[in-house]
């Protein structure tokens, strides 16, 4: 018999259960509730975020004061037109506007020819020293971390020693070696090889390369690539390839940063895990197989902080440039690092130098973002989608 007139309805059949209407309103209320915080998922609330602020307030505070206060500084520097002599928030250096980027960027002149030319050196410094040393790092980690090396410490150490070592001290070793009388012309000459000048020889490698098989004199640009040009040098200029000295020092960044990459993938190499690697040679996957489909794939955050690392210092390089060629010969080795301590401490025209060093900013984090890109997850979708998604199912 069904209740009607006490405020009770009656379940359906098979469930067993009676529940009041208002018990089932307050039911399912709670249930709505919980749902809409499951939407919004786990965050800092209330005092959290408080106590949080508060936690984390010093290192804002230091951050602020030695990091962000000085880029502001530096970026209104580079407003100026400022000698270094006088207070530049004082009113008494002359205020230019952008002109110091414009000077680099679309005026025609020398300031705009030597600083595309820093950027050309440094452009075939980048393309060919973070794939060296990347693929020789990891090469180095895929062989230390084998199970048939014994003595793993020893070679660790051996191959990370370069990058504890003062860079100023390598710098001159290889100034030394790389003379024309030195060790490595001396080597060569063994195999009958007459060594190049290392340190003298402004041609680029490409033109070189092919003036030894008789194709282009490098002394004689073609016409065609003399006449036209972008961004104030010509396609002669900008397709001649690193100079042998360029060769030199990227044989440098490659040999001592190597070893600093070698410890990052040999830590990441033995997180992955041992049953992927020997499933997929069950399954009749070979090594270099297991490598590309097993590996790598593990391997692509810290892949791309290595390539992130790399590019970041070889756009930043000065001290081997210092040392070893100062720009020459003829600006072949000249990089904007170098172009802008010689604009702010040689020319004191600190405005200049400042444009440089945020132009070379945004150079590094166009290219991080390429590289980015690039080495993304294909099949993993952005959060916003996955997000949405979630909540219209």
């Amino acid at each position: 018999m069904s209740q009607h007139g006490n405020g009770t309805a009656t379940a359906p059949a098979g469930t067993g259960a009676v529940q009041p209407d208002g018990e089932r309103r307050r039911d399912g209320g709670r249930r709505r509730e919980g749902a809409g915080r499951r939407d919004r998922g786990p965050g800092i609330r209330g005092r959290q975020g408080v106590w949080g602020w508060l936690f984390v307030s010093p290192m804002v505070v230091v951050l602020g004061l030695f990091l962000l206060v000085p880029i502001l500084m530096a970026l209104w520097v580079s407003l100026l037109h400022w000698n270094g002599q006088s207070n530049p928030f004082s009113g008494a250096a002359d205020f230019v506007g952008v002109r110091n980027y414009t000077d680099m960027l679309t005026t025609d002149g020398l300031d705009r020819r030597l600083f595309m030319t820093s950027v050309r050196n440094n452009l075939y410094y980048v393309l060919l020293a973070v794939p060296l040393q990347t693929v020789l790092s990891l090469g180095l980690a895929v062989a230390v971390n084998s199970r048939l090396v014994k003595g793993k410490g020893l070679f660790r150490t051996v191959f990370y020693f370069p990058s504890v070592t003062s860079s100023i001290a390598i710098s001159t070793v290889f100034l030394f070696l790389f003379q024309g009388s030195g060790a490595v012309n001396a080597l060569l000459k063994w195999f009958g090889i007459t060594g190049p000048k290392w340190f003298t020889d402004a041609h680029g490698l490409v033109w070189s390369v092919l003036g030894w098989f008789g194709i282009v004199d490098p002394d004689k640009p073609v016409a065609a690539l003399a006449a036209h040009g972008f961004l104030g040098l010509s396609w002669w200029d900008w397709l001649s390839g690193p100079s042998i000295a360029m060769c030199t020092i990227i044989a440098l960044a490659v040999w001592t940063t190597s070893g600093t990459y070698m410890l990052i993938f040999l830590a990441a190499l033995q997180d992955v895990p041992v049953e992927l690697e020997e499933a997929a040679r069950i399954d009749g996957a070979g090594r270099w197989q297991s490598f590309r489909h097993v590996t790598l794939p593990a391997l692509r955050p810290v892949l791309f902080l290595v390539i992130t690392l790399g590019l970041i210092g070889t756009w930043q390089v000065f001290d081997s440039v210092y040392v070893m060629s100062q720009g020459a010969p003829a600006n072949t080795t000249l990089t904007p690092a170098y172009l802008s301590y010689t604009a702010g401490f040689q020319d004191s025209d600190y405005g200049r130098a400042a444009a440089i060093a945020f132009i070379l900013l945004a150079i590094i984090v166009m290219m991080t973002i390429v590289q980015r890109v690039l080495l993304r997850d294909r099949d993993e979708h952005p959060s916003r989608f996955r997000l949405r998604r979630r909540r219209t199912s």
